[in-house]
């Protein structure tokens, strides 16, 4: 009898369709940012300033912040489960990454919701 020994958070499918799902969220805001800036008049400051004012965009834009923080957090997981080893050096990396995800997610909702 072979004896398996049990490693890591086995999170495999549930990541997997996550970075999936998140890209795909990722790709249609970027097709509707595009196509929006493609369609419209040329871009001046005023113009700019006002498909940043349209609720659905500003909608879209926090459902891609959160996609984008997501699929970078199960990223960055993945990698250090993978590949660093000790324990409190992974939980100090997590704990990194997380504060500057959360940073980055304020400072972005802080931008958009502040024009």
């Amino acid at each position: 009898m072979v004896r398996r020994e049990v490693v890591g958070a086995h999170y495999g499918l549930r990541d997997w369709l996550a970075q999936r799902v998140t890209a795909v969220v990722m790709l249609v805001y970027t097709i509707l940012l595009a196509s929006v800036l493609i369609g419209g008049p040329p871009l001046d400051y005023w113009t700019w300033r006002a498909v940043w004012q349209v609720p659905v965009i500003q909608y879209a834009t926090v459902l891609f912040l959160a996609s984008l923080l997501y699929h970078a957090w199960v990223g960055m997981r993945n990698i250090f489960m993978d590949y660093i080893k000790d324990p409190g050096l992974r939980l100090g990396l997590y704990v990194l990454v997380i504060g500057a995800l959360i940073w980055y997610g304020v400072w972005a909702v802080r931008i958009l919701w502040g024009m």
